[in-house]
């Protein structure tokens, strides 16, 4: 464990030989060891980074024996859904059909009830409202959220935030969205075509949660993991993919879990747009489809790698089950969830009456205390307040960072200059993901002076961790 390094994503072009989990294809990763440039490959989950919630491992040149291979593909079979997708959507119909006082939803399976199936959920919490046509139409309502932030983190736009995205769709005359991972977009935009509020547009959702399939018909919802691009329901669902990216003017919304790798996501949404530009069959002005990706400010340099034509927009989204991210007093005052985008940006037009303001210079919307610094010519503040200029690193800082000379750089003002360490040990020399000691059972808790040492912040997150190390 001492020779642990960093660990990174291996993009591999299209391998059937590639092991699958129940997540599908698994994805290829080295680990860099002292001593060893080559480094170790091992395949592990696209959509799980916690092991506890998918143990797939298996080194690149593992020889698997024909009993494990077996045992494998047995547990990816018992992780699939109870019903195919014909057959859900069939259930749904007949669901639809029934009288409301026979109407039942099963909130410990999350499954919609027929009638011959109340016998075996008599024990299970059932949901107690009436189940109307309304709700149907908004299943998001209805489901309990996915909230693992380290693999399926389902975090549902708050109305306003989801009433901005479609205005500005709809205004820019899209005609169809691709919804990855955007559940509530997808249904606003059903449920406003219906009441037509906007005219024809429609929707596809992609997304891992196959819940929804007892929603949707397979033209409207296709089970997807957007970490690997694979469809669960094979050629027939990536059929209504390609037909769904052909003709009418298309945008893809995607809403990632915050804790997904940018790389692998990066590469997902590269597909998708070959595959529009593919099935173009007039000659267009643009080489990358419509996208909006939605993601933290601060993952901005990473994204810009995969997408250089992006810019990121001043809007802050919000979330109506995040704890931090939405508005109100429970909540930050500030999202730091942004739209990355390679529409232009003066065409999207932030709301005034949330303070969003248009810079002539900069030729795109900004918030209200982001200001235009003639040094930099640019509005430069990433989190919504104001930035100031430091001539000596000639960029804009954040209004809490100060210069330091001894760094060479601005920082907080109370941090220590030129330490860091490991918020597992706060030894020096290496990240608290590759600590050499998370795993000893004798592991020391770290000296108060090596504490000291730290900057504020990081002597927080050791102190934090002498409960986790704590030999019990």
């Amino acid at each position: 464990m001492a020779d642990v390094g960093d660990v990174e994503v291996i993009i591999q072009d299209e391998d059937k030989s590639v092991p699958h989990c129940p997540h599908g294809p698994t994805v290829l990763f080295q680990i860099m060891c002292r001593g060893d440039k080559s480094g170790k490959r091992f395949y592990a989950c696209s959509a799980c980074r916690d092991r506890k919630d998918c143990k797939f491992f298996q080194w690149e040149n593992e020889k698997v024996s024909e009993e494990s291979l077996h045992a494998r593909e047995e547990q990816n079979r018992l992780k699939r859904p109870a019903f195919t997708h014909a057959e859900y959507c069939a259930r749904f119909r007949e669901f639809a059909c029934l009288p409301l006082d026979q109407r039942r939803f099963c909130v410990d399976c999350q499954t919609l009830l027929l009638h011959a199936e109340w016998n075996i959920h008599v024990s299970h919490q059932l949901y107690s409202g009436d189940i109307t046509v309304s709700q149907l139409k908004r299943p998001s309502l209805l489901l309990r959220p996915l909230e693992n932030k380290k693999s399926n983190a389902q975090y549902l736009f708050a109305d306003r935030s989801c009433h901005f995205l479609l205005n500005v769709l709809s205004g820019l005359g899209f005609q169809k969205v691709l919804c990855v991972g955007t559940p509530r977009l997808h249904e606003l935009i059903k449920i406003w075509s219906s009441e037509g509020k906007i005219h024809s547009m429609k929707s596809l959702l992609l997304d891992i949660d196959f819940r929804y399939s007892q929603f949707y018909e397979q033209d409207e919802f296709c089970h997807y993991n957007m970490f690997n691009h694979h469809f669960f329901n094979g050629e027939d669902a990536a059929k209504v993919f390609r037909d769904f990216l052909s003709g009418s003017k298309v945008v893809m919304v995607a809403d990632p879990p915050f804790g997904g790798l940018v790389k692998l996501l990066g590469h997902t949404f590269s597909k998708i747009s070959e595959t529009w530009r593919a099935l173009q069959e007039t000659k267009c002005s643009m080489s990358e489809m419509p996208m909006v990706w939605i993601f933290p400010y601060f993952f901005e340099p990473r994204i810009l790698e995969c997408f250089p034509s992006f810019t990121m927009l001043d809007y802050q989204v919000d979330y109506d089950n995040h704890p931090l991210y939405k508005q109100g007093k429970i909540g930050r005052k500030q999202s730091p969830v942004r739209l990355f985008t390679n529409l232009c940006p003066k065409d999207i037009v932030l709301p005034s009456e949330e303070g969003y303001r248009f810079c002539s210079i900069c030729e795109r919307y900004v918030s209200a205390e982001n200001r235009h610094c003639t040094k930099c010519d640019a509005c430069t503040s990433k989190n919504g307040r104001q930035w100031k200029h430091c001539t000596e690193c000639e960029k804009c800082v954040k209004p809490s960072w100060h210069h330091c000379s001894s760094c060479g750089r601005c920082a907080l003002q109370d941090h220590q200059c030129g330490q860091t360490g490991c918020y597992n040990c706060g030894q020096p020399g290496h990240k608290h993901k590759a600590c050499p000691n998370k795993h000893k059972k004798n592991f020391q808790k770290p000296s108060a002076k090596a504490v000291q040492n730290l900057s504020k912040h990081t002597a927080k997150k050791v102190k934090r961790g002498k409960k986790k190390n704590k030999v019990t």
